[in-house]
């Protein structure tokens, strides 16, 4: 018995290093050492019937020792599981983020288990009741104590003041984990570790209380939680929407881009309309097209392109966030279309639908979209990052095929409105202040920038369209290859001389000799007439046309076919300006022409004469020099440059006249006129700002006030022909008096002696 007792004692102190090594061979030894500390004990020589009985006890102690081995093992394994309180977060999460209060002291039970072990190795004795230290704080800002005094140091010091975030809790942590301040060394920077909380979504270590609940906030504004880096798949709390025939699932706060990777705009709807019937009439141009959606968010644009084109189109939405992508893809199996990825196509099992077999494809990539642009060519771009788009300009200009289409909608609205110029100025190269026509500026302004990027490359420009509302700008652009015309496309940039007194404006003349005052080149005799200087030069902007009547004219054809009724209004009044007439436009049949009270007739596909290429092939050298003739006929009666607000030029103690009513009296007048998109109360024509006010004066009715006529009056005979009769109140001259040349001359003195000031006071 005293031997057995000998082997237990000379087995106990053994380290688990030892046990995990050699179990079999210290066991071999350890017993003779056992036998040779008994007898050295007792003074006694073993017999040869204990040396038997040592061999039973050798055997015995190897099993215990290997049974005591598994249990230590089970020990480490549950005290781990400790540590990871949750198998549904990562593993990695700092410990001082629990569900429970019992957590934590679990987590001082552990680390006092340990010291236990380092204590029983020195002494015979067993610790069972011992000082506990604290799992987060170190030893120097509190040392080990009891239990119920660590209990309340837990629930004070770090239970109470924790951030709670879906049922965890992140505690308050005193360890030496959050970096220290540089002017902190030695004792200081002990005394002087800050308290720190652990996120527990991105592992950030945060001081205060108050910054991890803002913290925290923001990561739940972004719809970033865990379980969103443990998988990427799409949350189940993600909404489908449809929009022109197409589901797309999207994330929760998808209309705010701060806050959702995959963002997507309901707002924007008009303008995905747009790109489309531009995209539609290039696609019956020349079958097939290679079209890219740069930022394809949750990929909607693309798969509108896919759903409805079909095979005239092949379809690549890049994106270069990883969540974005999965989304894309999960969209076009939403909508039974095939995903091509990484160069390997992904069949959906839901691809066939009643017999019928959907082949469409959609290849989705994933990188940044100026290295898309720069390995692959294009007949299609779109760009629609979130603000401006002159970052991509020289990458989509590299590889776009020659008569291809770059679309890009810029949503910095607050730089192109002139609203921070001198943001503007540093994207865009413009100076710009805020007038009357401050949406067509901007618009000019990024035509500008494109055409400069797209010399650098060796070709030019031929602007479609360009729509600037209330949240965007919309510039669609064809690409011409050649030197030469990519110089007189730079050419038609020119810096505009703005009068900030009446707000008159014109390009000021090419030429490379600089002008003693270029002020003299305004119609306005303001320059002279004030002092000072009441004249500044905005630019560099774009002169030219910004419309093609012809590709408008198509993309309305295009948005009856699809059936796009919110596209419908603005593609015919794009048209009426890109025209400037007041003619209304009908999309009727050619039977139904007769019908009209005055419109323009719009060919459908079958009979239209300005088809620029042949159906399934590209078009030979003959057919691009018809085509560059038809374009230059298209665009020989270009447009007239900016618009007039009927309110900003408004006689102070006047009534206008109703807006149609003196876009008639304007083209009565001889010139040409029309209603622009860009200002609801805005009108396009070539007069001269002076004859405007003229029109304006003679047709606008006094303000009556308490019953008595101040001023002139009409006529009820002169209301139906649109002419205006002058009178005075006291009586003394008659209203028949006045001719018809005395009434242009008393408008004229009017407008000589009068305007300056009311339009200072306006």
């Amino acid at each position: 018995m005293a031997a057995e007792a000998a082997a237990e004692a000379s087995l106990a102190p053994l380290s688990p290093e030892q046990r995990q090594l050699g179990r079999e061979d210290d066991a071999e030894e350890k017993p003779e050492g056992g036998d040779d500390e008994t007898a050295a004990l007792n003074g006694v020589e073993l017999s040869g019937e204990v040396k038997s009985n040592n061999l039973d006890v050798q055997v015995k102690s190897e099993l215990e020792a290997e049974e005591k081995g598994m249990e230590q093992e089970s020990t480490r394994e549950s005290d781990s599981s400790i540590l990871d309180v949750s198998s549904d977060y990562p593993r990695e999460k700092h410990i001082s983020i629990q569900r429970h209060l019992a957590d934590l002291e679990k987590l001082a039970d552990l680390r006092e288990g340990e010291f236990t072990m380092a204590v029983s190795q020195n002494t015979d004795q067993h610790v069972t009741d011992e000082k506990k230290p604290c799992p987060l704080c170190p030893e120097e800002k509190l040392k080990a104590c009891y239990g119920p005094k660590l209990h309340r140091h837990l629930q004070n010091l770090h239970w109470k003041v924790s951030v709670e975030f879906e049922g965890y809790r992140m505690c308050i942590c005193h360890l030496p984990c959050h970096p220290v301040k540089p002017n902190l060394v030695g004792e200081q920077a002990l005394s002087k570790m800050g308290a720190h909380y652990h996120c527990i979504i991105c592992s950030a270590t945060i001081t205060r209380r108050t910054d991890m609940i803002s913290h925290i906030n923001r990561h739940v504004n972004k719809g970033e939680t865990e379980s969103r880096f443990i998988t990427v798949a799409a949350p189940k709390s993600s909404e489908v929407l449809k929009e022109l025939a197409t589901d797309v699932q999207v994330l929760p706060n998808y209309s705010t881009p701060q806050k959702t990777d995959s963002y997507f705009n309901p707002k924007m709807k008009l303008n995905r309309q747009l790109i489309f019937c531009a995209l539609a009439v290039l696609a019956e141009e020349r079958k097939p097209i290679e079209c890219l959606d740069a930022f394809g968010a949750t990929g909607i644009m693309g798969l509108q392109w896919a759903k409805h084109l079909r095979s005239a189109v092949k379809v690549t939405i890049n994106d270069c966030n990883e969540n974005s992508v999965t989304m894309i893809r999960e969209n076009c199996h939403l909508n039974k279309m095939k995903v091509k990825l990484d160069s390997m196509e992904e069949d959906n099992g839901e691809a066939m639908v009643d017999g019928e077999e959907n082949t469409d494809t959609i290849e989705v990539t994933r990188m940044d979209a100026n290295v898309i642009m720069h390995l692959r060519a294009f007949d299609f771009i779109h760009l629609d990052p979130f603000g401006t788009s002159v970052n991509y300009l020289d990458s989509a200009f590299r590889n776009v095929r020659n008569l291809g289409i770059v679309s890009l909608t810029s949503t910095d609205t607050s730089s192109l409105y002139a609203k921070a110029q001198h943001v503007a100025l540093r994207h865009y190269g413009c100076n710009i202040v805020r007038t009357e026509y401050y949406r067509e500026l901007g618009a000019r302004m990024i035509i500008a920038a494109v055409t400069r990027a797209a010399a650098r490359c060796n070709k030019a420009i031929e602007v479609l369209l360009a729509v600037a509302l209330e949240h965007f700008v919309l510039v669609v652009v064809r690409v011409l290859r050649g030197p030469s015309i990519a110089d007189d496309s730079v050419k038609k940039i020119r810096y505009l001389i703005h009068c900030q007194w009446c707000e008159e404006r014109i390009f000021q003349k090419q030429g490379s000799m600089a002008e003693e005052n270029p002020y003299q080149q305004l119609p306005c005799d303001c320059h002279s007439s004030m002092p000072g200087k009441t004249a500044v030069v905005l630019g560099p902007l774009w002169s030219g046309s910004i419309f093609n009547s012809g590709f408008l004219r198509r993309m309305l054809v295009e948005a009856v076919q699809h059936g796009l009724d919110e596209a419908q209004p603005l593609l015919k009044t794009l048209f009426c300006e890109a025209e400037c007439t007041t003619l209304k436009l009908s999309t009727h049949s050619p039977s139904d022409e007769n019908k009209q009270e005055c419109g323009v007739y719009i060919k459908t596909a079958n009979t239209s004469a300005e088809s620029y290429l042949i159906h399934g092939k590209r078009k030979s050298e003959e057919v691009l020099r018809n085509a560059a003739k038809r374009q230059k006929s298209e665009n020989s009666a270009e447009h007239p440059a900016f618009y007039y607000n009927i309110h900003r030029h408004s006689i102070r103690g006047m009534n206008m006249p109703k807006l149609n009513k003196f876009l008639n009296y304007l083209s009565e007048a001889g010139y040409r006129v029309s209603r622009t998109h860009f200002d609801p109360m805005g009108v396009r024509t070539d007069a001269p700002l002076a004859e405007f006010k003229t029109v304006l004066m003679k047709y606008s009715t006094p303000t009556y006030t308490g019953g008595q006529a101040e001023g002139p009056g009409h006529r009820p005979g002169d209301i139906q022909q649109g002419e205006q009769a002058y009178g005075k109140t006291d009586g003394k001259v008659d209203d028949a008096e006045f001719l018809e040349d005395d009434k242009s001359a008393v408008a004229a003195a009017l407008l000589t002696k009068d305007c300056p000031a009311l339009c200072a006071a306006d």
